[in-house]
C-alpha cells in the first residue's frame, strides 16, 4: 500500500513533530485539532522549527520551508480524514478522550485506512477494540523531537495484521525512520522503563536527596545520557508523565507505578515543563 496522504490528530508537541516530519518527506498531511488557535500556533512552531532545524543538525537543513508547510492542511474538521490512507493519532493520554476519537476515525476514514496510535502507555489492543478494523490498528511510539529522532517503537496489537505492520514500516522508512517492533503491554518497552526512572527521580527531589540539576548531572556524567530524567520529563511534559503513570498504575495494579506526590502537585500548579515555560527548570516562555 502506497501512502501519500496522512492524517495527524492532535497538534501538540508530538503531533506537530509528526506532521512536520511527514511534510518534509513529501507527504500530504491533514493536521487536526480542536481549535483554530492551537492550529495557528502549530503552524508557527512548525515554520520556525523548519527555519532553525539546520542549526541543530546540518544534514537536516531546510532551504524552502514555506513549500514544506504548504504540504500541511490545518483543520478542525474530522471529515477531512475521508481521503487519507493512514492516520497517526496523538491525543492526550486519557482513555475517555481517546475512545471517541477512534469512533470518529472509524466512521469517517476509508475502509483500508490504517490507524497508528502514538501513545505513551495505553494498550494498542484496547484502542483497536474501539474500531471495526482491529487488524488495521498499530502503535507507533515516536520520540521527541520527532524530526530529529531516527527510531520509532512500533507496537503490535493482538489483532494487528502483518500487512499493517509492513505498511507502517514502509511509511516510517519514507520518513527516514527505523523501527523496533514490540508486543502490546501497557507502557511497551520504552515507557515501562522510562516512566519508572522519571518517577523515582522526582521522588529523589521530593525527599531532598538531591536537586534536579544534580540528579540529571549524575545521569549525564556517569551514564553518558544526553539528558537526565528530569530534563527528559520537562521535554515530554509533566502532565504527560502523570497521565502515563496513571495508565500504568491502573493497568498493572502495581504500586511501583504510583505517581510521586510532587509530580501531582506540579501538574496541578500548571508546571508542565517546556510547554508551559517552567517545570523542574525554567524555559523562558
Amino acid at each position: 500500500m502506497n501512502i501519500q496522504n496522512v492524517g495527524v490528530i492532535g497538534a501538540g508537541v508530538m503531533g506537530k513533530g509528526v506532521a512536520q516530519n511527514l511534510a518534509q518527506t513529501n507527504h500530504k498531511v491533514v493536521l487536526i485539532d480542536i481549535s483554530e488557535d492551537i492550529l495557528e500556533k502549530a503552524k508557527t512552531d512548525i515554520t520556525n522549527n523548519l527555519r532553525f532545524q539546520g542549526l541543530f543538525n546540518k544534514d537536516k537543513k531546510v532551504e524552502n520551508y514555506e513549500k514544506i508547510v504548504e504540504n500541511i492542511q490545518f483543520t478542525t474538521d474530522y471529515e477531512n480524514l475521508s481521503t487519507v490512507d493512514f492516520v497517526i493519532e496523538n491525543v492526550i493520554e486519557k482513555w475517555a478522550i481517546k475512545e471517541p476519537v477512534y469512533h470518529d476515525m472509524d466512521r469517517i476514514c476509508k475502509k483500508d485506512c490504517i490507524f497508528a496510535c502514538n501513545t505513551s502507555a495505553i494498550s494498542i489492543t484496547r484502542l483497536a477494540s474501539a474500531t471495526n478494523r482491529p487488524s488495521q490498528v498499530i502503535g507507533t511510539h515516536f520520540m521527541n523531537p520527532v524530526p530529529l529522532k531516527p527510531m520509532v517503537e512500533v507496537i503490535r496489537g493482538f489483532h494487528t495484521s502483518e500487512e499493517t505492520i509492513e505498511t507502517t514500516k514502509n511509511l516510517l522508512k519514507e520518513m527516514d525512520k527505523d523501527c523496533v517492533i514490540v508486543n502490546d503491554m501497557p507502557g511497551f518497552v520504552s515507557n515501562r522503563v522510562l516512566m519508572l526512572t522519571v518517577n523515582e527521580a522526582i521522588f529523589l527531589v521530593m525527599d531532598n536527596v538531591a536537586s534536579a540539576e544534580d540528579v540529571d548531572k549524575i545521569f549525564r556524567s556517569c551514564f553518558g545520557h544526553k539528558m537526565g530524567p528530569l530534563e527528559t520529563a520537562d521535554l515530554i511534559g509533566l502532565d504527560t508523565i502523570l497521565y502515563s503513570l496513571d495508565v500504568l498504575y491502573e493497568s498493572y495494579n502495581d504500586p511501583k507505578f504510583r505517581p510521586c506526590p510532587l509530580l501531582k502537585k506540579m501538574v496541578d500548579a500548571g508546571l508542565y515543563g517546556q510547554k508551559s515555560g517552567k517545570g523542574f527548570y525554567n524555559h523562558g516562555n
